[in-house]
């Protein structure tokens, strides 16, 4: 949670808002082993984090991408909006997430120090469910429901 001060003397307690992205490359998704250090580490994971200050989500999801995978993005779309307060393994934090997915663009850099590793997986080869950070292997499924279905995107709840 993040603590503001209103102009009327007022405090709260505000949720983050954060991106995910599936990153999709010749019907494969790219995930990333999340680094020993942060929340879930050791477990795979979408690219994604906090939007900064003066950032739109697009800009924050592209960023976001380009720091944890090396990837430039093309054709981002937003597919859901999740605005659970009880996300698993959020902590206190109660994020706010806009999941897009979009196509790899050019490999132009290298993961930042969150991420220990990563690996394109066909989506019938993906690790278990349990080693899978947060509720990103939800946000896969629902991607692949989208693939089958063709519903209107993006989904909110």
């Amino acid at each position: 949670m993040i603590k503001c001060f209103f102009e009327n003397g007022n405090e709260s307690s505000l949720r983050h808002t954060v991106t995910n992205v599936i990153i999709l490359k010749e019907n494969k998704i790219l995930l990333g082993k999340r680094a020993e250090k942060i929340i879930e580490g050791g477990k795979w994971g979408l690219a994604g984090g906090f939007a900064d200050r003066g950032e739109t989500l697009k800009a924050a999801a592209v960023r976001e991408v380009f720091e944890e995978t090396g990837y430039r993005v093309k054709n981002l779309i937003l597919l859901s909006i999740v605005d659970e307060p009880n996300r698993p393994n959020d902590a206190d934090r109660q994020n706010i997430a806009f999941v897009f997915f979009c196509d790899a663009g050019e490999k132009e850099g290298n993961p930042d120090c969150e991420v220990a590793g990563q690996q394109w997986f066909p989506f019938d080869g993906l690790p278990n469910k349990d080693e899978i950070a947060f509720d990103h292997y939800e946000f896969i499924q629902l991607y692949l429901r989208y693939k089958k279905e063709n519903f209107s995107l993006p989904v909110f709840g």
